[in-house]
């Protein structure tokens, strides 16, 4: 304290709070043990998982005012997506609650900053056109009640580490629709699993098509094609015949997801790339000194697409040189992959993410109805139009992004809420925004329908 190198803990609590400092605290590193601290760190808290949790809570909230659903009960789900949450929500109830009562404190919360993680990125994103639907059908309130249910039980699960947020979410999810619920999140009853909502190789399942998409994101960022960008196919490489199955179960998933119009099974990892393997001399010669030589020799003479799969597969190449046998570990040997012509790959381990990048001009069309939706989405937050509001919009543009407005306009209209879309100059009354991308040139302007 004399040198005056500490963190003043009250000057954390002021700028991040108690919920946030307990949390890094139990996140972090096991009790004991040394740990790295400061004032960044505990706000890299609130930056990775409160707002987080506090998007997915306020995304519900604002849908949950407009539709006012009333059955928030969860009953026997149909939905793959529902399915899925609701499994792995048992599972985190079963595994925090243990950890509790061992005395676990890291398996008691990091769990909870995995499970929100993907509550937000895949469930609520997959799940938003099922909340922008204008019925009030089973399936919207299917969804409503799976993630009313999420949030409920995962403000009780954070309440030991962070009550402040818990109480916030338990009061305006629970007790403001149900005055008979106790009085507080911290005198509700701890959440129980319920097994006959566990479905493990749902869980495996979906954690491989998340693997799947996350590898394809990577190989379409090598090929620099935006996301919005429509590609024709994505091609997979897996190691089981389950994975194999699953890839056939969720492409439409993985097609939605990936923004390609086929998926399919790569005939094999070799049809869109090739390997080549270099022995790594400081490795392997400082281990097998003046034997290096000739274990190179014989490592460059084996096949390499072999040698990856051996690798890839976690297993260690047995290399023959000189009548003596050795045992070559992944790490004394560099692998690359070298994507064929056409094709964008992403690598790891045993799988493998290929797609298709060359563009036809149906293809680049859609591309630029895409990037059109995305400026009228901002115009329309820039706006602060209502999320169900509907618009009018007047549109100037260059001669190609105009014949792709054109072709795609119901697909244009249904996302942007457009009752009426004309190809005119703004009135002066409408909110306008002006941009230039892909060579293309736009100016658009929307009024309140």
């Amino acid at each position: 304290k004399s040198l005056g190198n500490i963190v003043q803990p009250w000057d954390v609590l002021n700028v991040h709070g108690a919920d946030a400092l307990r949390w890094y605290l139990y996140t972090d590193t096991p009790p004991g043990q040394e740990r790295r601290f400061s004032s960044d760190l505990v706000g890299d808290v609130i930056r990775s998982f409160t707002l987080t949790l506090w998007n997915v809570y306020s995304f519900f909230v604002t849908y949950a005012n407009l539709d006012k659903p009333q059955a928030l009960t969860v009953t026997a789900p149909t939905n793959d997506l529902d399915r899925w949450l609701l499994s792995e929500l048992n599972v985190l109830v079963r595994d925090v609650t243990q950890a509790y009562e061992n005395y676990d404190v890291l398996n008691a919360t990091r769990p909870v900053e995995k499970f929100v993680e993907q509550l937000s990125t895949w469930y609520v994103r997959r799940s938003r056109r099922r909340f922008w639907k204008n019925d009030s059908g089973a399936d919207k309130q299917a969804a409503y009640s799976t993630l009313y249910t999420a949030l409920t039980t995962v403000a009780k699960l954070i309440a030991p580490a962070m009550p402040f947020l818990a109480e916030e979410l338990y009061q305006n999810l629970v007790r403001a629709v149900d005055g008979t619920a106790p009085e507080s999140v911290h005198l509700a009853e701890w959440p129980q699993a319920m097994e006959e909502f566990i479905d493990e190789s749902l869980n495996r399942e979906m954690q491989l098509i998340m693997r799947l998409v996350s590898l394809g994101h990577s190989a379409r960022q090598k090929a620099n094609r935006k996301v919005r960008q429509p590609l024709a196919s994505a091609a997979f490489s897996v190691s089981t015949p389950a994975e194999r199955k699953a890839i056939s179960t969720y492409a439409d998933v993985i097609s939605d997801e990936l923004n390609v119009k086929q998926v399919r099974l790569l005939d094999a990892s070799t049809e869109a790339l090739t390997h080549t393997v270099k022995p790594l001399p400081k490795q392997l010669g400082q281990k097998y000194g003046n034997k290096y030589p000739a274990i190179q020799k014989a490592i460059l003479a084996m096949n390499a697409e072999e040698i990856a799969k051996t690798f890839h597969s976690g297993g260690t190449l047995v290399v023959t040189a000189n009548d003596e046998t050795f045992n070559i570990i992944s790490e004394e040997v560099e692998v690359k992959a070298m994507a064929k012509e056409g094709f964008a790959v992403a690598e790891e381990g045993a799988y493998v993410a290929a797609l298709v990048t060359d563009l036809t001009p149906e293809l680049v069309q859609e591309g630029l109805a895409r990037e059109f939706v995305r400026r009228v989405q901002d115009l329309r937050k820039a706006a602060e139009l209502d999320v169900a509001d509907r618009i009018e919009m007047f549109i100037e543009a260059s001669a190609g992004l105009r014949s792709a407005i054109e072709a795609h306009k119901d697909y244009i209209t249904s996302e942007t809420l457009t009752s009426k879309l004309s190809f005119a100059t703004p009135p002066e009354r409408s909110s306008v925004v002006e941009d230039e991308f892909d060579g293309e040139k736009l100016k658009v302007g929307l009024i309140k329908a």
